[in-house]
């Protein structure tokens, strides 16, 4: 019975001391989705299975009714082939921009919806709509994007310092080029 009691003590202490890292991200609190719209290049990521043959990836957005915006993601592979995969983001709490739900067209998401959905929140964005970063709120993924194919090292920087401003860890970024 001690040990059981200790085991659960120790589990309770672990969790606790865990529950100051997970405090959620800021967000940009509000997103005109009308100039969000339109397609944007991904300049880094955080790894992650479903991008792991990507070498260059892009993101088009197209704002439907509700509030809802189509999602298409394209993605090339190091041998030149291009995947494609589309999905819808919804708002997460309703007349709230900077958090959305993202689910994809796939037989698992058809099969299993409430699983399948990912946080898309809205972390960063620059006042002229041409650099984000996106990530998640338990800091598992991250992406820096941009309206052009490549950025300047300072805006490069200040997406990287936004980033770590929000606790997420940058030395594993994958940049545009690179595959992971």
């Amino acid at each position: 019975m001690r040990l059981v009691t200790t085991l659960c003590c120790v589990l309770l202490i672990a969790g606790c001391a865990r529950s100051g890292d997970s405090e959620a991200p800021d967000t940009v609190n509000q997103v005109d989705l009308q100039r969000y719209q339109g397609t944007w290049y991904e300049q880094a990521r955080l790894p992650m299975f479903f991008q792991r043959h990507c070498v260059r990836s892009q993101a088009r957005y197209q704002l439907l009714d509700a509030g809802r915006v189509a999602v298409i993601n394209r993605c090339e592979t190091a041998d030149g082939e291009w995947r494609q995969v589309q999905g819808e983001a919804v708002p997460q709490q309703a007349g709230r921009t900077d958090k959305l739900w993202v689910r994809f067209d796939n037989w698992f998401s058809t099969l299993f919806p409430s699983l399948t959905k990912g946080h898309y929140w809205i972390l960063y964005l620059d006042d002229d709509y041409r650099v984000a970063l996106v990530g998640s709120p338990d800091r598992d993924y991250l992406w820096l994007l941009s309206r052009e194919e490549t950025v300047d090292p300072a805006l490069r920087d200040t997406l990287l310092d936004e980033a770590r401003k929000r606790g997420y860890d940058v030395s594993e970024l994958i940049w545009r080029g690179e595959s992971g």
